[in-house]
């Protein structure tokens, strides 16, 4: 049996603080669920065999299981069940993975798919104390992005920031900052490009009660000399800053499977077929170069090579690592992210990748390329990808 995407749809992503600061993150999860099946009137929401839900931080109102949650605020029948997982940054684009096995293997013949993070309203977290009253200090930690509460027994260099850990990228590969920079502004111009021609609007739904009709970090007019005035993030010497890195976001995004069969009773053909999937994991502090074998797997599993890609969808959690991997995928870099990507549109950690699928699926349909890939880093050195076949195209 074979799994395939019928519809996609995602929040407005919002900046850090901004116009989706006052949205809990499961009112969140709830917005694209609603904005998915509004897609397929013809659904019967009971037909949904499960609901797998992405979400990277889960310290706050995103606790006890999101996904779930997200079905009952939504107002579907109790009767459709939810899970929600977490892989980091890949939290999203691994339950589209998952949903599609569990569609190939025959388990449900429907499934959504999809992700959320708020990072404006992750909370600050307290170590637990062994014993009433410490006499000690305590300090409270930030769960919006990278490490915390580390284990001593980690070795010092896998647990060095995100940024520190691209810092090296860049030295291993040598890729400029003027390069980063110039990667960072082609992002901001092609997402104010595509958001201008229309091609977002049948992509996003709105969130009820936030004044947010597009994603509120894309920067118009930005170019590659102003990006050249930003001083370094991590390093006093380094190449990173916070115009070439993915910024910090707020948003979801949904996405309908379902068998080939299940196109009656979704009432919708189906865009695209879930054509190979990959995974791959390498030492923590080199998580931005992962991937480009989770890329090469999933390609292997298509059946398929990189001369037959039409269409690349990466996360741009850092222009250095994005371009690493371009560049070792040796493919036309005119074919990767034509829409823009992370650093202009944003990054909610949970969100991201149900974005990609759904933007590299509307790509390849506008386009009529037959093959395309989505691909994330993820932290502590993890890397998915996926392949779709564009279901015009085949």
């Amino acid at each position: 049996m074979t799994s395939h995407l019928y519809a996609a749809t995602r929040t407005p992503f919002g900046k850090f603080g901004g116009a989706l600061a006052g949205a809990r993150p499961d009112d969140l999860a709830a917005a694209a669920l609603t904005g998915l099946l509004a897609k397929a009137p013809g659904l019967a929401p009971e037909r949904i065999g499960d609901v797998v839900w992405g979400n990277a931080n889960g310290a706050g109102e995103d606790n006890r299981n999101v996904g779930r949650m997200a079905v009952l605020l939504a107002g579907l029948p109790t009767s459709v069940p939810a899970t929600t997982i977490n892989r980091l940054c890949g939290s999203s684009l691994d339950a589209a993975m998952a949903a599609s096995r569990v569609i190939e293997t025959g388990d449900a013949d429907i499934v959504v798919a999809g992700g959320v993070e708020s990072m404006t309203r992750a909370p600050w977290v307290l170590p637990k104390p062994s014993r009433a009253y410490p006499a000690g200090d305590t300090t409270a930690v930030s769960t919006t992005l990278g490490w915390r509460l580390v284990n001593e027994r980690m070795p010092k260099e896998w647990t060095v920031s995100l940024g520190e850990c691209n810092e090296q990228l860049q030295e291993r590969f040598g890729i400029s900052r003027e390069r980063q920079d110039e990667f960072a502004a082609r992002s901001h111009a092609l997402a104010d490009a595509a958001w201008t021609a229309g091609f977002y609007e049948d992509l996003v739904f709105p969130v009820d009660g936030a004044d947010l009709a597009r994603d509120e970090s894309i920067r118009p007019g930005t170019t590659t000399e102003k990006l050249g005035g930003l001083r370094p993030a991590f390093r006093p010497d380094g190449s990173i800053t916070a115009g070439n890195a993915s910024p910090l976001n707020d948003g979801a995004s949904a996405l309908l499977l379902g068998s080939e069969a299940a196109a009656s009773v979704i009432g919708l053909e189906p865009i695209a077929r879930i054509a190979g999937r990959g995974v791959h994991a390498l030492d923590p502090q080199q998580f931005g170069f992962a991937p480009v074998e989770a890329a090469n797997a999933a390609l292997t599993r298509a059946g398929i090579s990189w001369s037959d890609v039409g269409a690349v969808e990466v996360n741009e959690a850092f222009a250095v690592q994005s371009l690493a991997c371009v560049d070792a995928w040796k493919v036309d870099p005119e074919i990767v992210n034509a829409k823009g990507g992370a650093i202009a549109i944003g990054h909610p950690l949970g969100a991201s990748g149900a974005r990609l699928l759904g933007t590299l699926a509307k790509r390849l349909t506008e386009s009529g390329e037959r093959w395309g890939i989505a691909a994330i880093c993820i932290g502590v050195g993890q890397a998915l990808a996926v392949v779709l076949e564009n279901e015009a195209a085949r």
